[in-house]
């Protein structure tokens, strides 16, 4: 093709106009992302700047701070605990079985995650409380759940369980399947195989789902205060002393609140570099 001086001049033009077009689309999105960085970053640095650090000492010494830090480490951790022996059995079977209802079974374990925390409350109320659907069950029985630190661990369990079974699945199905079908030729034992072979595999993934599963329920809010009630001691945890402390001592609530983010922060982190470590292992 033979290139005339006009349309050398032309195509120029028209790679200038590309070139200009480009770069007004990349600034545009510069400008997008650098908006939403602000609008998340600045409500949570907004409060670090409302609270005076160098008091942190002075407020954790506050009997609610206190009380309310021990019953969110205790709940949560108990909650993680459930949530452990829960998820990793039942995310192995979804993840290596095929069945008929596995659809709605599936999306029922991922309804907490999207389902609003009072409506959570309310389910569990109407579950468990002693009017409730299984409440003449527990009343027969003498025990009482509403109202007490067994429905917080109950709370949280439902609502962060959910995070667990997602990361144990996602774990055991990115596995091998060919090294688990020799694995149960030579051992003949599909328990050892899972002991073995299957488990080991997917323990970054049961970490960091266990992590961000403690972290949800150490900022569990609506549905424990739903179901379980806001009672100092006892069901008061971190997110509802928060909430109390905004109208009698605000810098405590602040103080709690950084707490909290803290922890989220440093959750993420944790779960970025445990991913980031699984999956560079396959490149």
């Amino acid at each position: 093709m033979i290139y005339t001086p006009n349309r050398q001049l032309q195509q120029n033009k028209q790679s200038k106009i590309s070139q200009l077009a480009d770069k007004t689309v990349f600034t545009f999105f510069i400008l997008i992302v650098a908006i939403y960085v602000i609008f998340l970053a600045l409500p949570l640095v907004s409060i670090f700047l409302e609270f005076d650090l160098t008091q942190i000492s002075l407020h954790l010494q506050t009997p609610e701070v206190i009380d309310a830090i021990k019953l969110s480490l205790y709940t949560s951790l108990i909650a993680t605990c459930v949530s452990i022996f829960l998820a990793v059995p039942t995310g192995y079977f979804l993840a290596t079985r095929k069945f008929y209802g596995k659809a709605i079974i599936d999306t029922l374990f991922d309804l907490p995650l999207v389902l609003p925390p009072a409506v959570a409350g309310i389910a569990l109320l109407y579950t468990f409380a002693p009017r409730g659907l299984l409440g003449p069950l527990f009343n027969s029985l003498g025990i009482t759940i509403s109202g007490y630190t067994i429905a917080v661990v109950i709370a949280e369990t439902f609502v962060a369980s959910p995070f667990l079974i997602r990361a144990v699945k996602i774990g055991f199905e990115n596995q091998n399947r060919t090294l688990h079908d020799s694995a149960k030729i030579l051992t003949g034992s599909r328990l050892r195989v899972f002991f073995t072979i299957s488990l080991p595999l997917a323990m970054r993934a049961i970490i960091s789902g266990t992590v961000m599963t403690w972290a949800r329920a150490m900022g569990e809010f609506g549905a424990t205060l739903m179901f379980a009630g806001n009672l100092p001691r006892i069901t008061q945890t971190m997110p509802l002393a928060i909430y109390n402390m905004l109208y009698t001592d605000t810098a405590s609530g602040l103080m709690l609140a950084i707490i909290l983010i803290s922890i989220s922060f440093a959750v993420i982190i944790i779960v970025k570099l445990l991913e980031q470590k699984r999956y560079g292992e396959h490149k």
